[in-house]
C-alpha cells in the first residue's frame, strides 16, 4: 500500500505565506514526477507545479514567481512554498506522484493522490 499525506494548509491573509508538505510512504521502488494540483469549488482540478526526480520543474502561469516546488528524494517528500498569496489561490491542494512498485509480475507504475489540504486566503 502506498499513501500520500499532505500537511501545512490553513487560513492566511492575502500577501501571506504557507508551506505545504507531502510524504509518500509504503513499499516504493522509485518515484518519478511529484507535483501539486488544486481544485476550487465548481472548478476542475488544475496543475500548480510539478518536479521530476531529476529536478526539472513546471509551474502554472498564475503562480510563477510566487510558488516554489522542491523535493527530498531520500525522504519521498515534496514541498510547495507559497508566497504572496491571493484570494484566488483558495482551493483544496492535492499532492500527486507517479510511483513504481514491485509486484510479483514485475514493476508497475501507478499515479497516487493525497487526501487534499485546504488553503484559504482572505482579503
Amino acid at each position: 500500500q502506498v499513501q500520500l499525506v499532505e500537511s501545512g494548509g490553513g487560513l492566511v491573509q492575502a500577501g501571506g505565506s504557507l508551506r505545504l508538505s507531502c510524504d509518500a510512504s509504503g513499499i516504493i521502488f522509485s518515484i518519478d514526477t511529484m507535483g501539486w494540483y488544486r481544485q476550487a469549488p465548481g472548478k476542475q482540478r488544475d496543475v500548480v507545479a510539478t518536479m521530476t526526480r531529476g529536478g526539472m520543474t513546471n509551474y502554472a502561469d498564475s503562480v510563477k514567481g510566487r510558488f516554489t516546488i522542491s523535493r527530498t528524494n531520500a525522504k519521498n517528500t515534496v514541498y510547495l512554498q507559497m508566497n504572496s498569496l491571493k484570494p484566488e489561490d483558495t482551493a483544496v491542494y492535492y499532492c500527486n506522484a507517479g510511483i513504481k512498485i514491485l509486484s510479483p509480475t514485475g514493476l508497475q507504475i501507478n499515479t497516487y493522490w493525497g487526501q487534499g489540504t485546504q488553503v484559504t486566503v482572505s482579503s
